[in-house]
């Protein structure tokens, strides 16, 4: 398994609020990545308020990663620990008041993709052929989409499509979604912020991983693109190739 993660201002932002996480072990391999909103540099606060508490989970408990229940509690335990960490930060700091994050996360173990998702950060999939949007974007688009509002071409450019309709820090009270996909040799596995879902089409992204065979030229030729194309947001990207 080989893996890159980048991040970039993009081209209108000044800060950036993004965290992520790749692991250099091994024996945890855990990919994280949390797309902060809030003012007074609070959305960076809250991503990596994310990031830090799902690591410190994983590491913690993990000489008992060893089946499916025990890695999807450990991801629900860690959402939720870090959910209330961001959660109580913001309410005994005026400035953060409000703050937020997207997060999509993924555990690689015993040939299955373990991914936990909540915002619209989202986890890709692609085979030989292909590539698949695992994650559900939470996002008011999204539902427009499913009752039926607007189209899929229209949610493209609607003035609100960077409205989520739920992310962590925002209520003590979340749900995050959990699902888990077979992996094969090969394939390649994308987690990213909306900075590049926003900006560059699906099938670019399977043409440049396709036509890339190292990792981190990928994620680099990836983020130049989102950029040409506007860069109107913080970029952030995994790339893990199987």
């Amino acid at each position: 398994m080989k893996a890159c993660g980048l991040t970039d201002n993009g081209l209108s932002r000044e800060s950036n609020q993004d965290s992520l996480f790749v692991s250099d072990l091994r024996e945890l391999p855990l990919f994280i990545v949390a797309d902060g909103m809030g003012g007074h540099n609070a959305g960076e606060i809250a991503s990596s308020i994310a990031v830090e508490a799902i690591k410190e989970k994983f590491m913690d408990t993990r000489e008992n990663l060893q089946s499916k229940d025990s890695i999807i509690k450990t991801i629900k335990d860690s959402v939720f620990e870090a959910n209330k960490k961001i959660y109580f930060k913001a309410l005994s700091t005026p400035e953060y008041s409000g703050m937020g994050t997207t997060l999509t996360m993924s555990y690689i173990f015993d040939n299955e993709i373990y991914i936990g998702h909540i915002g619209d950060s989202r986890a890709y999939y692609i085979s030989d052929s292909d590539i698949d949007q695992l994650t559900e974007d939470d996002s008011l688009v999204n539902e427009l989409i499913k009752n039926g509002s607007i189209t899929i071409e229209e949610a493209k450019n609607h003035p609100q499509r960077n409205v989520i309709t739920k992310a962590l820090g925002t209520s003590i009270d979340i749900e995050v979604d959990i699902q888990t996909i077979k992996y094969k040799i090969g394939d390649i596995l994308i987690i990213c912020s909306d900075g590049l879902s926003n900006m560059v089409k699906e099938d670019k992204v399977f043409d440049i991983i396709k036509s890339e065979e190292d990792v981190s030229l990928a994620c680099q030729s990836l983020i130049d693109l989102a950029k040409k194309n506007g860069g109107s947001d913080n970029i952030t990207l995994i790339i893990i190739k199987f």
